[in-house]
């Protein structure tokens, strides 16, 4: 079947560009150590992504983001609350019918975090907190126990964590994402969902075993072109995973909207499967009003 149209598509990862967008990556710059990382990369994966969307001189992009959107039929996307984030809370309260809360978490802070968190669960309603564990300054691996705090929280306030996992498109070291790390987390936080970000390769084959041992471990494709989607990913939600597996983009970070949609009809997902993955399991997964 196939990719169907007016599904009202939920985006996992997205965020409103603006003149300038290099403070999308201020908190990474920290640990980067190569000199073209922080001189010559427009974003700090720019050697993965050749063609970042280039978005400039709107008068409001706020309503240039809805008008994008509404171009490729996602009814709802996901953006980020914290720092740097000022043109999301405009977003956010000019538009709570299409846009949803996540905040990233630095579990560095310990107990300040946990109460940003709940903070942010009062005031934007967040319905995920996300993570790069390789990014942060120090790095903190997803089993690490200054992340216990947080997942403990999460559970309390029933919303899912979203760590990207895999080795990171930024020069850093990988450790802190490798994918087996979560078994300890899922193991010991049955009640807590988790959404990996950013593909999980090379490790993708642990990814998809893991999400057959665990429930409670979903994948999103963010940062991914669809053609480039991970072939046993497909492979598992077109077989016992079409509950796990749901559709994130990357706009305007390294992604136009316009490429992943042109790309997506092509991804052989079933016809049972698209539903799902466009829309249902994040409705179901981050609890959102249908």
């Amino acid at each position: 079947m196939p990719m169907p149209k007016d599904i009202g598509v939920i985006d996992l990862m997205l965020a409103v560009p603006g003149d300038d967008n290099s403070h999308f990556y201020e908190w990474i710059k920290p640990m980067l150590m190569d000199k073209q990382s922080h001189e010559m990369f427009k974003m700090p994966a720019q050697y993965m992504f050749k063609d970042i969307p280039q978005i400039d001189g709107q008068d409001d992009y706020v309503a240039y983001t809805v008008a994008q959107m509404d171009k490729h039929g996602i009814d709802r996307a996901m953006i980020g609350v914290g720092p740097y984030a000022e043109q999301h809370k405009e977003a956010l309260r000019r538009f709570p019918d299409r846009f949803f809360a996540c905040y990233e978490a630095n579990p560095n802070n310990g107990m300040e975090e946990v109460r940003t968190i709940v903070a942010l669960k009062e005031e934007f309603d967040i319905k995920a907190v996300t993570a790069s564990p390789a990014m942060i300054c120090p790095p903190v691996p997803v089993n690490d126990k200054k992340w216990y705090p947080i997942y403990a929280k999460l559970v309390e306030l029933d919303i899912p964590f979203c760590p990207c996992m895999g080795i990171p498109g930024p020069r850093l070291p990988f450790g802190p994402q490798k994918v087996e790390l979560l078994d300890e987390v899922l193991w010991f936080f049955p009640e807590l969902n988790v959404v990996t970000r950013h593909g999980c390769e090379p490790w993708t084959d642990v990814a998809w075993k893991m999400m057959l041992k665990y429930p409670n471990l979903h994948y999103m494709t963010s940062a991914f072109a669809p053609k480039h989607y991970p072939k046993d990913i497909v492979h598992f939600a077109n077989t016992r995973g079409s509950d796990q597996v749901m559709y994130a983009g990357y706009f305007p970070m390294g992604l136009s909207l316009d490429r992943i949609f042109r790309e997506m009809p092509d991804v052989p997902f079933r016809d049972e499967v698209w539903p799902k993955f466009l829309r249902e399991n994040a409705l179901r997964v981050f609890k959102l009003d249908k």
